[in-house]
């Protein structure tokens, strides 16, 4: 009886010198700026609102992203491309999570918003978002000083051209921004090419009032207008961000993306960040790169 009690309390000792330390309690990751608030403001939840707003007599359609908090909150219009089938939800979900308000709206003529498509109206109705969210600023709480415009392709020739326009907004940003200037030398070089846009617009049926001859007779009526390099005098003193990307073979960045980055770091009076990334046009394999990106910049504009 003694021999098997100590058998097996020898058993039991050598079980527990041999068994592996228990391993230290993990550290929790660092929380992401882009978590979900720890705590919710129960008067001002985050949220979202659908909205319209008039742009020259018709009514345009959107939404706005709420942040957490009673703010008032910096606020983002947001700018879909040519017709508008990438949005970047994605990015105003995450500029929501970092304290930002985001506006995103449909232009006159585009996905059931009233009115006639064109690229004139593109840049008047990025100035209609922002006189909408300064009369609404209480309603949103929206802080009017701190306006961002930023779009994506022909969204980023709206963000800039509209920024231009309007001396009160002090951040535009541009991701793989559309120079409609630049196409009327690419429609004179490559027949070809203007067939292929024209063909292209002739099949957006979302865009009301819009093909490829009226698309084609706006852009070389207004070249010297929609050229993006010479926006720098209305970009003075203000917060722009330009990013390209490496495999775009819609806005080519040798021919259009690197020069405007030139272009507008040459010129002192404005603040230029100029980025390249990984991707296609619409960064499918690198959002979380493109999402920090603006994030990164957006900080400087609050």
């Amino acid at each position: 009886m003694m021999k098997s009690f100590t058998s097996s309390l020898c058993a039991a000792l050598l079980a527990a010198c041999t068994s592996a330390p228990e391993a230290p309690p993990e550290t929790p990751p660092a929380a992401s700026r882009f978590a979900d608030p720890a705590t919710i403001d129960a008067a001002f939840p985050p949220g979202l609102a659908e909205v319209s707003f008039d742009s020259g007599g018709d009514r345009l359609n959107g939404h706005i992203y709420l942040a957490n908090g009673a703010g008032p909150h910096p606020t983002v219009i947001l700018l879909h491309g040519f017709p508008g089938n990438e949005k970047n939800l994605d990015l105003a979900q995450a500029l929501r999570r970092d304290g930002f308000n985001v506006l995103f709206f449909h232009y006159r003529g585009a996905w059931g918003s009233e009115g006639v498509y064109s690229f004139t109206h593109l840049i008047e109705d990025v100035g209609a978002a922002a006189s909408f969210l300064r009369a609404k600023a209480a309603d949103y709480r929206v802080d009017t000083a701190k306006l961002i415009t930023l779009g994506h392709s022909m969204g980023g020739f709206a963000a800039l051209q509209g920024a231009a326009r309007d001396p009160a907004i002090a951040c535009t940003g541009a991701i793989a921004p559309a120079n409609l200037g630049a196409r009327v030398f690419a429609f004179d070089q490559s027949p070809e090419f203007e067939a292929g846009f024209r063909a292209y617009a002739d099949s957006l049926q979302m865009l009301a009032g819009f093909d490829g001859e009226r698309g084609v007779a706006e852009i070389r009526a207004n070249a010297e207008t929609f050229e993006l390099q010479t926006l720098t005098p209305g970009l003075a003193g203000k917060q722009v961000l330009i990013v390209g990307a490496d495999k775009d073979a819609s806005v080519s960045l040798d021919n259009l993306i690197r020069p405007l980055i030139a272009a507008y770091e040459a010129d002192p009076a404005l603040r230029t960040t100029g980025v390249i990334l990984p991707g296609d046009h619409s960064f499918s394999w690198s959002r979380e790169a493109l999402i920090n990106t603006v994030a990164d910049w957006a900080d400087g504009c609050r």
